[in-house]
């Protein structure tokens, strides 16, 4: 069993910077896929990013790509979304998830979530 634990979100004006904290307790969390969603009102939850067990490979929506920094720190057991040059569309409760496959993973393992709200 795998519990996460989401931290770092907030209300940041647009253009701004937040940076989200992912900290897992239980199995080793180097075993596993993390992957970063969000899920604004009315909308289906996206992966916004992921990063493979040892992070020498990422994805990154298109929405995202080039503000966003996804990384992991495997002995800390705490992953973490840097995300720069905000914008009010990137509001949403932002969550962490653990897989075990990569680059498609069966996300399993789920934090409860963090708001982000960026204001124009």
């Amino acid at each position: 069993q795998v519990q996460l634990v989401e931290s770092g979100g907030g209300l940041v004006q647009a253009g701004g910077s937040l940076r989200l904290s992912c900290a897992a307790s239980g199995r080793a969390f180097s075993m596993y896929v993390m992957g970063w969603f969000r899920q604004a009102p009315g909308k289906e939850r996206e992966l916004v990013s992921s990063i493979n067990f040892n992070a020498d490979s990422t994805y990154y929506a298109g929405s995202v790509e080039g503000r966003f920094t996804i990384s992991r720190d495997n002995a800390k057991n705490t992953g973490y979304l840097q995300m720069d040059s905000l914008k009010p569309e990137d509001t949403a409760v932002y969550y962490c998830a653990l897989g075990r496959f990569w680059p498609a993973s069966d996300f399993h393992y789920w934090g409860q979530g963090t708001q982000v709200t960026v204001s124009s």
